[in-house]
């Protein structure tokens, strides 16, 4: 009996291939389908975005005032963080003039710096 389970093990560890250490299959150059596949990866739906404006471009009649606090929390975060350009889509002349009027608004305490300020 014990001679069996021997002689099991041996000749299952010799039909084993030796690891060769990478178990990747190799690369192959062209990744189409072959010519008689009908199988070809699903394709995403392209996503069509809105092009960003700066608000401020557009509708001339908005000035950007440190004292309008109403105007200033469009372009924070919930965290009180200034939101970048590329978020709110405002142009760099108008972003300078937003991140500076917020911070006259905090330093005037029209908005808190962080969200541990207490009204």
């Amino acid at each position: 009996m014990a001679e069996d389970a021997v002689s099991k093990n041996e000749t299952t560890s010799e039909s084993r291939p030796a690891p060769t250490g990478d178990s990747r299959p190799a690369p192959s150059g062209d990744r189409r389908p072959a010519a008689g596949s009908d199988r070809r990866p699903p394709r995403r739906p392209r996503v069509v975005r809105r092009r960003k404006f700066c608000k401020f471009c557009a509708d001339t009649s908005m000035h950007i005032d440190h004292k309008n606090p109403d105007l200033l929390k469009q372009f924070i975060t919930e965290r009180y963080k200034i939101l970048p350009s590329r978020v709110t889509g405002t142009c760099a002349k108008h972003q300078r003039g937003i991140t500076t009027a917020i911070k006259r608004a905090r330093n005037l305490a029209l908005l808190p710096f962080t969200p541990l300020h207490h009204d």
